[in-house]
């Protein structure tokens, strides 16, 4: 069985906001971690803490989505690109706008994951995992 913990996070994230559920859990990898940091950097979830879990040799992540008083989520969407059977790589110059710049996109490089604004100002291209809006 294959596992894809990009598609794993983005679809946690995506039915957890939809549904308005504050607080989510999902198995911790360092692929995870890194997605994490940058929608907290960029202010789209509130935070995210790791876990031993005692009983599984995997640590567990949970994290807490951003709303409002109003409950109105911080996060509008976020849409996986780069699929294990349709990898998507782009040049620096070809590096995606999400929104005409309202939006990041999240690009694997040779220097780790980054914005796909860092990564315009570093030119470096690389994969295009996910969009974030």
């Amino acid at each position: 069985m294959h596992f894809d913990p990009v598609a794993d996070i983005i679809t946690k994230i995506n039915n957890a906001n939809r549904a308005k559920i504050v607080e989510l859990q999902t198995e911790a990898s360092k692929l995870k971690v890194a997605i994490l940091n940058i929608l907290l950097n960029e202010g789209y979830i509130r935070g995210y803490e790791i876990y031993d879990n005692k009983e599984k040799t995997k640590s567990i992540l949970k994290i807490k989505l951003k709303f409002d008083e109003n409950r109105v989520s911080s996060l509008n969407g976020i849409k996986q690109i780069s699929k294990p059977g349709l990898r998507i790589y782009v040049s620096a110059e070809k590096l995606p706008k999400v929104l005409n710049g309202l939006g990041i996109a999240i690009v694997s490089t040779n220097e780790g994951l980054m914005t796909d604004k860092l990564a315009r100002a570093k030119k470096i291209g690389g994969e295009v995992l996910a969009y974030v809006w």
